[in-house]
């Protein structure tokens, strides 16, 4: 199959659709917007439905009304605009209807800045809605990546009954390489039979309601909610490693953009004669912690590299559990970190600790 070369936000919605997706509801926020418009252009030459919604909380409660028929629904948005869909997500959650979200995230908080940011970690792994909930979170590192994760996450959703949210910075979203648009992995996924579409006098109602008003029936749905994710986290960890087998001396963290500056990083370091190897969370939840627990006894620290003030940071000192001296280089607010100041972090840090 031959490469194209597109804009990554342009290659999500394209993903979205060989995927399967029929349905997309969302509202028009930068860096997000060439989704929604790609969509509102393209959606009806395949049999979906394109509505920009009157808002986000709009939008998101058609997808839960479309997903909740049994179709395959998708929304976008950036950063504010995810933080305005929450209580959605949530019910979502709760009512055990498969969607995906996808949050092409900028700089915070509040209204914050157009420009590029991983500042959404928090609300893509612990979710802003209420209750015991959670969702796959995949984080791409590059616009093939992100269609991959787009068009496996229909399935991962369908598979679990469940959202899944797909969270790639403004950068991924913005930027242009050549990608080609593969079948997904294969997976046994169950029938619908729980969809809201009509009984044709054949059938008992379904009725989709995330509503128990009986503490212990609550109860037992947060239970068999939770075995639902005990299942996710055995199933679905991904985790790219690099250089960890050749004995680091300092191991750097990262996901998506960030990872590629690592990268670049570790090669500086390399050329000075020291040795540096990378952990990239590709699920951000289940996080794979794992990958932490087996650093080789060569590494004396771990640094967390983050366009944000830290956030993944929490995740990487509890998977370490005390192993290691955890330390951060961050960048809010749209800023990039470059590959020569994480080097020079690096450095720092190994002529501190012993």
């Amino acid at each position: 199959m031959s490469k194209v070369l597109m804009k990554g936000n342009e290659a999500i919605a394209e993903a979205a659709i060989k995927a399967g997706c029929k349905a997309f509801f969302g509202y028009p926020i930068t860096p997000q917007n060439e989704i929604p418009e790609y969509m509102s252009r393209e959606m009806g030459k395949h049999g979906g439905v394109f509505v920009q919604a009157e808002s986000e909380v709009a939008a998101i409660n058609m997808v839960y009304g479309a997903a909740g028929a049994g179709v395959r629904t998708m929304t976008s948005s950036s950063s504010p605009g995810i933080a305005l869909k929450q209580e959605g997500i949530t019910y979502i959650a709760g009512a055990e209807i498969p969607c995906v979200i996808v949050d092409v995230s900028r700089g915070g908080p509040g209204l914050g800045s157009i420009q590029p940011s991983q500042g959404d970690y928090f609300i893509a792994t612990r979710g802003g809605g209420n209750g015991d909930y959670r969702h796959v979170a995949l984080a791409p590192a590059s616009i093939q990546e992100a269609v991959d994760l787009v068009m496996e996450a229909f399935d991962i959703a369908d598979q679990y009954r469940n959202p899944v949210f797909v969270l790639a910075d403004g950068m991924i979203g913005q930027m242009m390489e050549p990608v080609e648009f593969k079948t997904p992995p294969k997976r046994e996924l169950p029938a619908k039979d729980w969809a809201s579409t009509g009984t044709k006098n054949k059938r008992k109602p379904n009725i989709i309601n995330s509503l128990a008003l009986d503490p212990a029936l609550l109860e037992q749905h947060n239970l068999k909610l939770d075995g639902k994710y005990q299942e996710m986290i055995k199933n679905e960890v991904r985790v790219e490693t690099f250089n960890m087998d050749k004995d680091p001396e300092i191991v750097l963290t990262s996901y998506g953009i960030t990872s590629r500056v690592a990268k670049n990083a570790i090669e500086i370091l390399e050329k000075e004669g020291i040795r540096a190897g990378l952990i990239r969370p590709i699920s951000l939840w289940p996080f794979p912690e794992k990958a932490y627990q087996e650093i080789p006894a060569s590494a004396k620290a771990v640094l967390s590299i983050e366009m944000s003030m830290g956030q993944m940071i929490d995740d990487v000192k509890i998977a370490l559990a005390g192993k290691l001296p955890t330390y951060l280089y961050g960048r809010p607010g749209g800023m990039c970190p470059e590959p020569q100041a994480v080097a020079d972090k690096a450095k720092e840090i190994l002529g501190g600790v012993k």
